[in-house]
């Protein structure tokens, strides 16, 4: 049997640690050992990410004849059209889908209602969230607040970073001497 993962986070701050710790036991407990491992940091609100790809790939290629996932709404958050897209695709070339947390089977009569369901669950987490940061938003600019990361650079430092740019010094030149990366000082970020 060659079984794989599909691990997904949406943000860089995440860890797929504890998603790799679930499928791997779940895996052991089904005598399979994990051969191959597609990750990756990105949302799902489309199907259309570079490991998800490489995984559909191995797929129509036969490399994959078991596949676990964390939760179902790690291949896709996007609708139940994009899931059934992913989980059929995956199904046609031979491939049992196994999800460690979602609690039910994915195979026999009642599949695609219960795949229907989650997929519409999983969209509706994510408009949620959506909704979550839109409101945050507003509260923090009402309050006169900036939105977003911090800036890297206080006043002195955005100070600093114009009198060198007037001088002539390149992007890199400032970075260097700021200990900030280029994209801070090279004016996109930065507002330089």
């Amino acid at each position: 049997m060659h079984a794989a993962a599909y691990y997904r986070v949406s943000s860089k701050s995440q860890d797929l640690a504890m998603q790799r710790l679930a499928v791997e036991r779940a895996a052991a407990a089904r005598g399979d050992v994990i051969a191959g491992s597609y990750s990756e940091k990105m949302s799902a609100r489309t199907i259309s990410r570079p490991e998800l790809d490489r995984l559909r790939a191995a797929a129509r290629a036969g490399h994959v004849r078991r596949l676990y996932v964390y939760r179902l709404d790690r291949l896709a958050r996007s609708g139940i059209r994009d899931t059934f897209e992913v989980v059929e695709e995956l199904r046609r070339h031979g491939v049992e889908l196994v999800s460690v947390s979602d609690g039910f089977s994915l195979d026999g009569p009642a599949a695609e209602v219960v795949l229907a369901v989650m997929a519409w669950a999983a969209k509706m987490e994510r408009l949620a969230i959506n909704e979550r940061i839109s409101a945050a938003r507003e509260r923090v600019e009402s309050e006169g607040r900036k939105w977003g990361r911090p800036s890297r650079l206080d006043d002195d430092g955005t100070a600093r970073a114009r009198a060198m740019k007037a001088a002539g010094r390149s992007v890199r030149e400032i970075a260097v001497a700021l200990k900030v990366p280029k994209s801070i000082t090279s004016g996109k970020a930065g507002g330089l």
